[in-house]
């Protein structure tokens, strides 16, 4: 085991953060200690308290850190077409190539309903990266390609459908490669906007 060391100059919640980002890839991020955390980090086991008051909120800070790098992600892939149609099925691609590139994340993210949505997040930290999968519904909606409506329920429809399919990939119980999940995704997501589209009113929120 090695020894503790110091950290200096803010590295120590870097530190930590790595070292539970790893361990919540070997165990999931039910089961893992602050005391495992430290010691993987190479400090004394109560090192985390000068920066974390708990476990709960080292988690929530490796989820704040997902939810931003969600957000990155999905408007560096939208920002290749001007097009509101393929922005949209972009921004689905961009989600679950995230959960593809940081699965840790995504677990700690969507595997702890209690974290998220309890005392702890007082500020609802996955509101901005939701927010450019409405801001594309909008556009989409402004377009004529979906038709008008609740957008944050037609915003609801397309999240259910990428998360779905990042879920099944995660998990691994979706036998595609990489390349090939993120074409899939992108087909399924042609598709719903397709059926959207043609139902023309019928599909219209209330």
């Amino acid at each position: 085991m090695p020894k503790p060391r110091p950290y200096h100059h803010g590295d120590l919640r870097q530190a930590l953060m790595r070292a539970a980002e790893a361990l919540i890839g070997e165990v999931g991020p039910r089961a893992f200690t602050l005391r495992e955390v430290a010691r993987r980090a190479g400090v004394s086991h109560n090192a985390p308290y000068r920066h974390f008051a708990s476990r709960d909120d080292l988690l929530l800070a490796v989820a704040q850190e997902g939810y931003e790098r969600l957000r990155v992600n999905m408007t560096k892939w939208m920002k290749s077409s001007v097009s509101a149609r393929k922005r949209l099925v972009l921004c689905g691609c961009g989600y679950v190539e995230f959960a593809l590139r940081w699965p840790r994340y995504f677990l700690v993210m969507f595997d702890l309903p209690e974290l998220m949505h309890g005392k702890h997040d007082k500020g609802g930290i996955g509101v901005a990266a939701f927010q450019v999968l409405l801001d594309a519904i909008a556009d989409a909606q402004q377009a004529g390609v979906l038709p008008e409506g609740d957008s944050v329920q037609l915003a609801w429809i397309a999240w259910s459908l990428v998360h779905g399919i990042a879920k099944l990939a995660v998990a691994g119980n979706l036998p595609l490669s990489h390349r090939k999940t993120l074409d899939f995704a992108r087909r399924a997501s042609e598709s719903i906007i397709d059926g959207i589209e043609h139902s023309g009113n019928r599909f219209k929120m209330r």
